[in-house]
């Protein structure tokens, strides 16, 4: 019985991999095709026939097989170590994602404090990387990132004490129950809005993305805390960019969206259509707003979102109590 629990769970880790894998192919593509829209251009059209479907694959062959090339002055062990330490907590963490109705690898209580938890040690892999690769703008790019990640980590927390304080639970499957009969909490009266706003901002930041890709900022760092990456290993870095865009999309949807609530198509059709709704307003936003300055980047944080943050909590306690 144990080995046939083990070989179950194998399987399921390797659908979702290739189901991961497959996805981050798709949105590359897809985010190129976006951006190019809202630039008047076409976008890849010619690999692979059909739009150009086939240009992502190519690009990650080519990547692949691309030399990989360690600065001399580089610490080369912690230089290899540290896309592995930002990939690998970024695959763990959809464990616990209810793609549809007991469809998840895992069902644990404390489900969204995990997510948090190993998700946070990308932060540490970014910094090695920064440092390790003995290039200043490496290292100015990576102490960037640790300080807009941890930064940022705090509202984005705190959006979601809302919504645990509502179910009364920490577990994924019971937060999607609570929500059952289009009860989302994004409708919430004020507190459900003010929520997912906070979550998708401080979302964005956590994922470097455009209007916070300071840590990349290639005018400034030539690409930041990765410039000194190449072939396999930048590959990771890019890869983990994607899962954690993702991954985000996944929770906004599980704790805000209902899940895979919804009429007549199965629940994993909901919940993946969901989620690519969310994704494309992160890339909608990307390709919309200019980058902010580093220190203004900090005071929205620390001076808005914090405090919205903390009064929303107290809203949502004076609606849990009275209303």
């Amino acid at each position: 019985m144990v080995i046939y629990d083990i070989f179950i769970t194998f399987v399921q880790v390797i659908i979702v991999l290739v189901f991961l894998i497959v996805t981050v192919l798709f949105l590359v593509w897809w985010e190129r095709k976006i951006s190019a829209h809202m630039q008047v251009r076409l976008g890849p059209m010619r690999t692979g026939g059909w739009h150009g479907w086939a240009q992502t694959i190519a690009d990650a062959i080519k990547l692949f097989l691309k030399e990989d090339i360690v600065p001399e002055c580089a610490d080369k062990w912690l230089h290899l170590l540290a896309p592995v330490i930002v990939f690998i907590p970024a695959f763990l963490c959809y464990a616990v994602i209810p793609f549809g109705e007991n469809l998840s690898v895992a069902d644990i209580d404390l489900g969204i404090l995990y997510i948090f938890a190993i998700s946070s040690i990308t932060v540490i892999g970014v910094i090695i990387a920064g440092w390790s690769s003995g290039n200043k703008y490496s290292l100015i790019g990576g102490l960037r990132a640790g300080a807009q990640m941890i930064s940022y980590e705090i509202p984005r927390i705190l959006s979601i004490v809302p919504v645990l304080m509502s179910a009364e639970s920490l577990n994924m499957n019971r937060i999607v129950k609570h929500q059952h009969n289009y009860h989302w909490f994004i409708f919430y009266p004020v507190v459900g809005i003010i929520s997912f706003f906070i979550y998708l901002t401080s979302s964005i930041a956590e994922t470097n993305r455009v209007p916070f890709d300071i840590p990349e900022a290639e005018s400034e760092l030539v690409s930041g805390y990765n410039t000194e990456y190449s072939g396999l290993k930048f590959a990771f870095f890019f890869l983990a960019e994607f899962l954690y865009m993702f991954l985000a999309s996944c929770i906004a949807t599980t704790l805000f969206l209902g899940g895979g609530n919804g009429p007549i198509l199965p629940s994993s059709i909901w919940f993946l259509l969901k989620t690519y709704f969310i994704v494309f307003i992160f890339m909608w936003v990307r390709w919309t707003l200019p980058r902010l300055r580093v220190d203004r980047m900090m005071e929205f944080n620390w001076k808005f979102l914090i405090p919205l943050s903390f009064a929303n909590i107290l809203l949502a306690g004076f609606v849990l109590l009275f209303i």
